[in-house]
């Protein structure tokens, strides 16, 4: 097929998939943000075993490949008597990755945060959850947005997983299959996909750096 027969035949489908990449990366990373937040404060709790059980989910969850913890929701969480939809699955599986990088970039924005800060708030009777929620996250996150502005590219880029799965509308993965399946797409199909992420990756870099622009923090 040529390139303007597959966006004839199949340009709805190539829509569809487009909205659900999107909505997928926007569902993930909003929940991956606020696990993340919630891991980070864990691991600058005072409490030890906070501080253990973040760190160990960071360390697991950075590390353990994408696939392999789809395949374990999709396959093994049934013998458990837990069955999830397949959307759930993947959405629980871009997330859960994620927050343990989203954890990571936060608290590198923390490192840049000047500890007579932190000082100054504590000999102003300021409670540990007042410097997290008035000090530390608000500044930690001004000086994250280049990072999470990558991090949300690979989160577009992980949704790919969906693919794994009969997820109906399809990614814009998972399209290139069925068109693959149904007719003779070939390099053309995959071509048009990449097209597709590559535009929303360079629109999403744009309004990262846009707000970086407004929010930096100058030093």
């Amino acid at each position: 097929m040529t390139f303007f027969e597959l966006l004839l035949e199949y340009g709805t489908e190539y829509l569809k998939a487009l909205l659900m990449t999107w909505g997928l990366t926007a569902l993930s990373f909003i929940f991956a943000g606020v696990l993340g937040i919630v891991l980070t404060i864990c691991r600058l709790s005072p409490i030890k075993i906070l501080r253990l059980v973040a760190e160990f989910y960071v360390q697991i969850f950075r590390n353990i490949p994408g696939a392999a913890l789809l395949i374990i929701l999709v396959y093994a969480l049934p013998y458990l008597e837990v069955v999830l939809s397949y959307f759930n699955c993947v959405f629980i599986a871009v997330s859960l990755i994620v927050a343990a990088f989203f954890a990571e970039n936060l608290l590198s924005g923390i490192n840049t945060i000047n500890s007579g800060q932190i000082e100054a708030a504590r000999s102003l009777g300021f409670t540990f959850f007042q410097i997290i929620r008035y000090i530390v996250i608000p500044q930690a996150v001004r000086s994250s947005i280049l990072p999470m502005t990558n991090l949300l590219i690979a989160t577009m880029l992980t949704t790919s997983l969906a693919s794994q799965v009969p997820l109906v509308p399809q990614d814009l993965t998972g399209i290139v299959d069925h068109i693959n399946t149904h007719a003779t797409g070939g390099i053309l199909a995959f071509v048009i996909s990449a097209v597709l992420y590559c535009a929303t990756a360079l629109g999403i870099g744009q309004l990262g750096n846009y707000i970086d622009r407004k929010v930096r923090i100058k030093r």
